[in-house]
């Protein structure tokens, strides 16, 4: 369906927003318009992205744990695997 020329009175910073995101994404102005209409037409709310935001925060967080404990295995592992081959050159094959 063709774009319909169409007035928007947005508040400055409303403004702003929508062309950092255009600059961001590589669009411009309408289409990010038209974007967040789209989210606002499928129900997707402030608080439903607040909420998003909150988890990715978390899930986040919990990455970076498990990271650095796979990062701590992984140093283990190769200590020890360091020990098992200075005993095997210190001993007679």
């Amino acid at each position: 369906m063709a774009a319909v020329l169409t007035n928007l009175y947005l508040e400055p910073a409303q403004r702003k927003f929508l062309e950092k995101q255009a600059k961001t994404n590589g669009t411009n102005l309408s289409v990010e318009a038209r974007s967040a209409i789209d989210l606002y037409k499928a129900g997707v709310s402030l608080s439903d992205l607040q909420l998003l935001d909150l988890a990715t925060s978390r899930a986040k967080d919990d990455l970076d744990a498990i990271n650095a404990t796979l990062d701590a295995g992984q140093r283990r592992a190769e200590l020890f695997f360091a020990q098992i081959a200075s005993i095997k050159a210190g001993s007679p094959q």
